[in-house]
């Protein structure tokens, strides 16, 4: 199986504690994912705060309106640095997914890293090639430009 990855990278008008709020609070995933995706948590998220051993389970429809159920669990939290969460159930043969939280002067740098593989050996290469790759980066620019209006910099006018 080919691994690949996305890196991004992107700088928010917002302290450490607001960031690690903000992102360590399942709830807000469905904030920055695309509506088209149809995202649809399933699980009972209780207090609404992650834990290590978590498992969210939810529903997303990718591609031709095809719904897909996916399990992911957080796997590592280590307060306002990072958190990772990896696929137990889903469309990829991996999905290893970290964010990372660093305060900079005037905001925080969050760092998103994606290593992803895809099942169907050459056939998921191919997949890769002429759909996914576009799909996962389009989901990323969203969550920018989303993130951006809700957190950059303010615009000088």
């Amino acid at each position: 199986m080919k691994v690949y990855q996305l890196k991004t990278v992107q700088r928010l008008n917002m302290t450490l504690q607001e960031a690690w709020d903000f992102f360590s609070t399942p709830l807000n995933l469905g904030k920055i994912t695309p509506s088209k995706l149809k995202f649809h948590i399933l699980s009972d998220l209780g207090d609404g705060k992650m834990y290590p051993g978590q498992l969210m389970k939810y529903h997303v429809t990718p591609l031709l309106g095809i719904k897909l159920y996916w399990v992911t669990e957080i796997t590592h939290v280590e307060e306002l640095k990072f958190f990772v969460d990896e696929q137990r159930v889903g469309p990829y043969a991996l999905w290893h997914h970290q964010h990372h939280f660093e305060a900079i002067p005037g905001g925080v740098a969050m760092t998103d890293i994606v290593d992803y593989g895809l099942p169907f050996g050459p056939l998921g290469s191919l997949a890769h090639s002429l759909v996914v790759k576009a799909q996962v980066k389009q989901i990323f620019d969203y969550r920018y430009k989303v993130l951006e209006e809700m957190f950059g910099e303010p615009k000088v006018r």
